[in-house]
């Protein structure tokens, strides 16, 4: 594995060019977001997300969310209402998922049985500059050990993943709490996981 420590704010551009590289090659990396450490891919690469079910243990039916860079990018690969917009640009870049009608460009593979996708705009320098490079969409899903079991230490996350994955890169100690999950994809929002970002303008 790869591994290079980045600065929070200035991320240095030549880690993130040797990220999107092997991002474009059909590797899997580790990356930090805005709340846990991220595992992901190219969102059109099939063998590297076969790559991370296997990591990840979970069988084909786990479907996993994806990184945007921003609400134009989103227009792209979901159908956001104009409820949903007017959310999302008020609380992004921040730590929400959020659930969307897909778009027919999405890998199926990504879809859920209702055809929505979960997606992200994390507020984290390193997360966005890596998008933009990359020029599509990335596969966010936590680091965990099993299901539920959060990693935030990058050291221990690299002696965990480094035969598993390509690359790294590490920004200190994440936070250990995921995204707050919003359903978007109907005309009433549904919460589907408080975490991270604050959930009350959904609440009743």
């Amino acid at each position: 594995m790869e591994y290079y420590e980045l600065h929070n704010q200035n991320p240095q551009h030549r880690f993130i060019e040797k990220a999107v590289n092997v991002l474009k090659k059909g590797g899997v990396i580790i990356y930090p977001t805005d709340t846990v450490y991220g595992m992901g891919c190219d969102i059109f690469n099939k063998e590297a997300l076969e790559r991370i079910f296997h990591i990840k243990n979970h069988t084909n039916t786990k479907l996993f969310s994806f990184i945007c860079s921003d609400l134009k990018d989103i227009a792209k690969y979901a159908r956001v209402s104009d409820y949903a917009y007017r959310m999302m640009k008020h609380l992004l870049p921040g730590p929400y998922t959020f659930i969307l009608p897909a778009a027919k460009i999405v890998p199926k593979k990504l879809w859920t049985k209702r055809k929505t996708v979960g997606i992200r705009v994390p507020n984290h320098a390193v997360t966005l500059k890596l998008v933009e490079e990359m020029g599509n969409p990335i596969i966010s899903t936590s680091v965990t050990i099993k299901p539920g079991e959060i990693m935030n230490d990058p050291e221990i996350i690299r002696l965990t993943f480094e035969k598993q994955v390509d690359l790294m890169l590490s920004a200190g100690i994440g936070k250990d709490v995921p995204s707050s999950i919003i359903d978007l994809s109907d005309d009433v929002p549904q919460i589907i996981r408080e975490g991270a970002g604050d959930v009350s303008l959904f609440q009743a």
